[in-house]
């Protein structure tokens, strides 16, 4: 018999999707709980750094500012009151830290100033496995890439054969995609800030602790806490918020572009990829489902909605907000969570991907040799002239299909066309174009 886990505890029941990643553990209430413990200990310590309080005091709040000291629990039912954890947080520390030193906890600050610290705090840690499994993603791709740079495939457009292309392309493209998630994701973790404004953003209450320089002041905490520095506090200007919600929103895309893709391809009656290893079905044991795929997708249908509450807190009244501040919290963990969980499964399912060049040949041929017609029409205009080379073509296609007949054949019936080499204008193969120097311009990306 497994132990039960404690009441209301995110287990993760219905969230398979963020099973694999560090993602669920930085975003944890424990997480959450360390992040605004390091928040107020750094504050200590800058006040400490420029004179404005003992060195003593740093110490003593830095050593009280363990997670394992505080009831989780206790401080969310607590949290009801005030509208935010901060507020029963702050009174257990001062409490933990006692004695003399008790009152330089939170000395100066909000209640805001610790919830957005500890909020950067806790993407910038989260953010740091989801670049590792990014880039995990990206090196599969790029070896996906070159291995079959030359591997034709139908191309595919508003669902239906178009021309032929390469699987290289393909897998350079989605390559792409995750470079640009991972350019934004850097700029974004690179740039979020620490939060220092007091009561209203001015940084009246340390002026009257004594702080001489605001700028020195704010310097120091972001030096202490591991952030950037602001230029401002934002309480009220969420543009670190926003950056976030669009840089995650895209890297949910990103990488569900990947994972529609392959869900389309792994189709039993396409059978041009499928996931190295697929999952089992409750009631039809020959099943083996694209199990990555499915909770990258998952993930991708789902942010934009969460990314969407956060710019809509863009929008935050006076110098502290009511509502918009406090929309933001669980949307963006939801965020930082599903982004975190697809990059993982996104690099499971791109290292374990096999790509099946026999069926990719196979459904070339599906459509009797039409999936060329564009080049053909190209190359029979200069012998029959444009009308006829389309009426010409229009008629083969219909029979074709009519008389179960490749075009192949048929065109080999024509006399007029004895003097083409048919054999080479009708391999797909032939016809990929520039797919093969496209690919290899996109793997020049590092």
């Amino acid at each position: 018999m497994t132990s039960a886990s404690p009441p209301y505890a995110d287990t993760g029941l219905l969230a398979p999707g963020r099973g694999l990643s560090g993602a669920a553990s930085e975003t944890s209430d424990h997480a959450y709980l360390r992040a605004l413990l390091d928040a107020e200990a750094a504050l200590t310590r800058a006040q400490a750094a420029l004179g404005l309080a003992p060195a003593e005091a740093a110490a003593a709040v830095t050593e009280a500012a363990v997670p394992e000291r505080f009831g989780i629990r206790d401080l969310a039912e607590r949290a009801e009151a005030g509208g935010n954890p901060v507020i029963p947080l702050v009174a257990d520390l001062t409490r933990e830290v006692g004695g003399q030193y008790g009152p330089c906890v939170h000395r100066g600050a909000t209640s805001q100033d610790i919830m957005d610290t500890a909020t950067m705090l806790v993407a910038v840690r989260t953010l740091g496995p989801v670049l590792a499994d990014l880039g995990r993603t990206e090196r599969a791709l790029a070896g996906l890439a070159a291995e079959h740079r030359d591997t034709a495939m139908p191309g595919r457009t508003l669902t239906q054969h178009a021309v032929p292309t390469t699987f290289g392309l393909k897998a350079a493209g989605w390559r792409s995609l995750v470079l640009d998630a991972t350019d934004r994701v850097t700029r974004v973790r690179d740039s979020l800030p620490a939060q220092l404004g007091g009561a209203a953003g001015t940084l009246a209450a340390f002026e009257a602790y004594g702080a001489l320089d605001a700028t020195a002041l704010t310097a120091a905490y972001a030096r202490e806490v591991g952030l950037a520095v602001p230029a401002l506090p934002w309480h009220t200007l969420r543009t670190p918020i926003a950056d976030l919600a669009g840089c995650l929103a895209f890297t949910a895309g990103a990488l569900g572009k990947l994972a529609v893709d392959v869900l389309t391809l792994s189709r039993t009656e396409i059978g041009e990829v499928s996931e190295g290893s697929g999952g089992g079905s409750s009631a039809m044991p020959h099943k083996a489902n694209p199990v990555r795929s499915t909770l990258v997708l998952a993930a991708a249908r789902r942010a934009p909605q969460l990314a969407a509450t956060l710019y809509g807190s863009v929008a935050a009244e006076d110098e502290r907000p009511s509502g918009a501040w406090h929309a933001e919290w669980e949307p963006l963990r939801d965020l930082l969570r599903l982004v975190g969980g697809s990059a993982a499964h996104a690099a499971e399912l791109a290292e374990g991907l096999r790509v099946h060049p026999a069926a990719m040949r196979r459904n070339l041929g599906l459509t009797r040799g039409l999936i060329v017609s564009e080049r053909l029409s190209a190359a029979l205009s200069p012998v029959l002239g444009r009308a006829r080379a389309k009426e010409l073509l229009t008629e083969l296609a219909r029979r074709a299909h009519t008389e179960n007949r490749s075009l192949r054949e048929l065109l080999e019936e024509q006399e007029e066309l004895k003097s083409l080499d048919l054999d080479d204008l009708c391999a797909p193969a032939h016809y990929t174009g520039y797919a093969g120097t496209l690919t290899d311009r996109a793997l020049e990306r590092r």
